[in-house]
């Protein structure tokens, strides 16, 4: 699927309830994980202890913390759409968000997203994203939710 390419609301509108598009797929590997571990100061065994998560991880492996799966998000969102004539872009909400599956280590994930609903609220355009990040050869998705966005058009 080609990237999306809009520059106005109106533009953004017309794709109401489409699937909007599907990213490349994105490794999860424990370089990666390492690094959202310093970052975020969660170095809880089942993440970065590669030899004790081999023998007590029920994935024997370590996971990507649910969070990093998250973050990826928006280089995900991305790749599937450009949003031109814009002053700025904010994150302005999550919801109904649920981790369904972890990410193990050396997975790749991808991003599936439907244009939800989409508002003019006095000149900004909050945009609902329904979202999956899915897992490469896995039946459930690692996460879903609706991600919600505001853009200020010039």
């Amino acid at each position: 699927m080609e990237k999306l390419i809009v520059n106005s609301y109106e533009e953004f509108a017309s794709h109401l309830g489409e699937v909007l598009g599907t990213s490349d797929w994105v490794e999860v590997n424990q370089e990666r994980i390492n690094l959202f571990a310093d970052a975020t100061l969660d170095h809880q065994w089942i993440h970065v202890d590669t030899e004790r998560a081999k023998v007590e991880s029920p994935y024997k492996s370590t996971i990507a913390h649910g969070y990093l799966t998250l973050s990826l998000l928006p280089h995900m969102w991305n790749q599937i759409i450009e949003v031109n004539n814009l002053k700025m872009m904010v994150n302005y909400g999550m919801d109904k968000m649920k981790f369904g599956q972890a990410v193990v280590t050396g997975s790749s994930v991808r991003l599936v997203t439907t244009l939800q609903s989409i508002a003019d609220l006095r000149g900004v355009c909050k945009a609902e994203i329904k979202f999956k990040i899915e897992i490469k050869d896995a039946r459930k998705p690692a996460l879903e939710g609706v991600a919600t966005f505001l853009y200020y058009f010039e």
